[in-house]
């Protein structure tokens, strides 16, 4: 794990990183993959799909953020489901339901359809065909519950059409093409309000970045990405930050570095590299404020998983003022701040280990921290504002 400090303040031991900070997770279940597709339902992390050493695959894994594990899940079409294993398709989680449409199979080469995953039944059951042409290799994002679909590849080419999906009415409806060329492979996520759509392949590896506007179904193009022309990245939205991670370049090199998009300023940084080795065409989702990246191929396939967690640079933020009590401690540890409108989790530097939700007792002044089954060591106290997303993050140690 890389940990680049900025400061240390050792009155309170307030630790701010300006580069963020990778931690290394459970594995993938299965055999390592490519071009897998992932939601987020219910706290969970959902993996599903993708290519590996045997072909495509229809199995589907969740993630336990707080146990840091993963447990087989049914798979997209559930028992009647054969000949829908794909990968390179597209998948979003809206009105607590998880969906996968398009993508590519075995003797499939451009999937049309949509599935819905529900998880308090735990049951598929097939949506209404997407309107526009099959495809694969296209990008999703979700804004106020509406999932927004386009570009990719079909079999005529290269395309820029979008759709917007209602999960609510299970209708597809035209919108105005993508501002930037027909493309596949490129990055979409949603921060905030509004929509993103960068870098791919139009026929040659890109760096431009779009934003669009749901209330205008309008597209702007924003500050180039800074990093080399490039597929198969992945991205994700935290606002006011968008993030841009690893894909094969212009060289055919495959990537690790990551990039970080300001929204107010309009403007990038480059952040730590991702801890594994490079790649593309990896899967990324978020749980409780930590952007999780793994899978993907780099003549290999993958199946490692790491955890990147923004934190503001020191220069950015206001003090925290934090009391943490006794500390180091045997059993328990008191925790006292400035604001009481933040959420807090707590893990181990290795990143292995963390504090189970139930020993982390909410107290009127801060919390209580039970040390529980957790073994001796120094544990990073991540604390997240909830009303500015603002990041501190306090070291305590059990003995």
């Amino acid at each position: 794990m890389r940990l680049l400090l900025t400061t240390l303040i050792c009155a309170g031991s307030l630790l701010t990183y300006a580069q963020g900070a990778w931690t290394v997770k459970d594995s993938v279940n299965g055999q390592p993959r490519s071009v897998a597709s992932s939601f987020v339902l219910n706290g969970e992390g959902y993996v599903m799909g993708g290519l590996d050493n045997d072909g495509f695959r229809r199995k589907m894994y969740s993630y336990d953020f707080w146990q840091n594990d993963w447990d087989d899940e049914l798979s997209i079409g559930g028992v009647s489901g054969d000949g829908l294993e794909r990968g390179s398709a597209c998948a979003f989680n809206a009105n607590n339901k998880g969906y996968i449409c398009l993508g590519q199979g075995e003797t499939n080469p451009f999937f049309g359809d949509l599935w819905e995953y529900d998880p308090n039944t735990e049951t598929w059951s097939q949506k209404a065909n997407f309107i526009g042409t099959p495809r694969r290799q296209a990008v999703s994002f979700v804004i106020d519950e509406i999932a927004y679909v386009g570009t990719g590849i079909d079999i005529n080419g290269l395309q820029k059409d979008m759709y917007r999906y209602d999960a609510a009415t299970n209708i597809w409806t035209p919108l105005n093409d993508f501002g930037g060329t027909a493309r596949k492979e490129a990055v979409g996520f949603s921060m905030g309000d509004q929509g993103y759509i960068g870098t791919g392949d139009d026929g040659v590896m890109l760096t431009d970045f779009w934003q669009y506007e749901p209330s205008t179904d309008t597209w702007t193009q924003k500050t180039d990405f800074p990093g080399t022309p490039r597929k198969g990245a992945v991205g994700w939205g935290q606002f006011p930050s968008g993030f841009i991670c690893m894909g094969e370049d212009i060289n055919f090199n495959y990537t690790k570095d990551l990039w970080e998009y300001n929204y107010y300023a309009d403007s990038w940084v480059q952040r730590a590299d991702y801890p594994g080795p490079g790649r593309s065409n990896a899967t990324a989702f978020i749980l409780n404020d930590f952007a999780f990246v793994g899978t993907g191929y780099n003549g290999t396939f993958q199946d490692d998983m790491y955890a990147y967690l923004r934190i503001l640079n020191v220069d950015e933020i206001p003090a925290l003022n934090v009391k943490a009590y006794p500390n180091p401690a045997v059993e328990k540890i008191t925790i006292e701040a400035d604001y009481n409108d933040f959420d807090l989790h707590i893990v181990s530097l290795d990143g292995k280990t963390s504090i189970d939700a139930s020993n982390i007792v909410k107290t009127t002044n801060g919390y209580e921290i039970l040390r529980g089954n957790a073994p001796t060591g120094t544990y990073l106290a991540y604390f997240t504002r909830k009303h500015t997303g603002e990041i501190h993050v306090e070291k305590i140690q059990f003995i």
